[in-house]
């Protein structure tokens, strides 16, 4: 049974997940793999004060969920706050943000989940507007999905050949915070 596809998000809203995949058991090679992805479920964050904010956590900048990259504290004035700066890049386009707030505030970071799931099949009959093609993912439960889509030049290409061969076994991880998945 087939549930219809929801709308392809924006660009903004479009994912990159790494793609683990072994030619032979011998050797393993990490590519990077371009998929679009849609999920449908409602924005999750959670509260944080800006003060309990460290390297590597994830907040929310400027409206976008992103892993903190760099992070200091100022006081300002006499009868000033102590803010903190804080300099994120985007989980899923890897733009970088920054902020700034009283580390009294409360601020929002997004609800990060990890999944592996294993590439089952390659649908070239169905295409989104880039032209990359849809896939039929596979995770340990058994749960399916078929709301990824991979490239299908350079080196996915190769990829793509050696996993319809049967040379290859591809596990791709998503990770999804805020209704995306990347």
């Amino acid at each position: 049974h087939h549930l219809p596809r929801p709308p392809t998000p924006p660009p903004s809203l479009r994912c990159v997940p790494l793609c683990t995949y072994t030619p032979n058991p011998t050797s393993s090679i990490m590519a990077d793999l371009t998929v679009d992805a849609v999920s449908s479920g409602a924005s999750d964050t959670i509260p944080i004060r800006a003060g309990e904010l460290k390297k590597g956590h994830y907040v929310m900048l400027k409206g976008f969920p992103c892993k903190i990259i760099d992070l200091s504290t100022s006081k300002t004035g006499k009868h000033g706050h102590a803010k903190a700066n804080i300099t994120g890049v985007d989980i899923f386009t890897g733009n970088k943000y920054m902020d700034v707030s009283p580390t009294s505030h409360t601020m929002s970071a997004p609800v990060v989940k990890t999944m592996d799931w294993t590439l089952m099949d390659v649908n070239h009959e169905d295409t989104n507007d880039k032209g990359h093609v849809a896939t039929s993912l596979m995770n340990d439960d058994g749960d399916s999905r078929e709301d990824l889509f991979i490239p299908t030049d350079g080196e996915y290409a190769r990829m793509i050949e050696e996993f319809e061969g049967g040379e290859l076994e591809i596990t791709v991880n998503v990770t999804s915070a805020c209704g995306t998945d990347k």
